[in-house]
């Protein structure tokens, strides 16, 4: 019989440090582009060491930040279609996407600062979340709940009003005017209806 892993609690620890360190990034980076890293481990409540274990340069941890946003709006999907309907789980995926178009409107600085120099590494695609989108678009045609033949990229030239959007303003209820009038639209025409 094998004994117990000892640093089973550790990793989870890790998962946790890691985790505070990107919430705390993500506002902190939002806010002032250049915020010291130094600043952003001492508000996460992490020493010098575990945050470099982590991101070991800006640019690691910005890039990282992103990447975690999108793959959280990205997971969404199939987990809203599990416990909704096709069509409130496109909607309220919908106001999820907004969400991380403002923090990533909010983080439009910080990322430009650190893919902008020679040599620096390009920021991530929009891959997940453009598979995300077609995954709930198919489910909503097959279930006849919006207009047939709606691709990811009509769905993202329908929504780019999003990125007009001051995440330091009032966004969310004009947000919510937008993606409503873009449900109506994919509805229109719907076998369903």
């Amino acid at each position: 019989m094998s004994q117990p892993k000892k640093d089973a609690p550790a990793r989870s620890d890790a998962v946790r440090n890691r985790e505070r360190i990107l919430c705390v990034a993500m506002a902190e980076l939002t806010e002032r582009p250049d915020a010291p890293l130094s600043t952003i481990a001492r508000k996460a409540g992490v020493g010098q060491g575990t945050f470099y274990r982590n991101f070991p340069n800006r640019e690691a941890l910005v890039l990282e930040i992103y990447r975690y946003e999108m793959q959280q709006v990205a997971e969404a999907a199939a987990e809203l279609l599990r416990t909704r309907a096709p069509g409130a789980a496109l909607r309220e995926w919908m106001d999820r996407l907004a969400r991380f178009a403002m923090t990533k409107a909010g983080l439009a600085d910080a990322i430009r600062l650190v893919t902008s120099a020679p040599g620096s590494p390009d920021k991530p695609g929009p891959a997940p979340v453009t598979e995300a989108a077609g995954t709930l678009l198919r489910a909503n045609e097959e279930a006849g709940t919006i207009r047939p033949g709606i691709t990811p990229d009509d769905f993202f030239l329908a929504i780019a009003g999003l990125w007009q959007l001051d995440p330091q303003e009032e966004w969310q209820p004009r947000a919510a005017r937008l993606l409503d009038l873009v449900m109506d639209g994919l509805r229109a025409g719907a076998p369903g209806r």
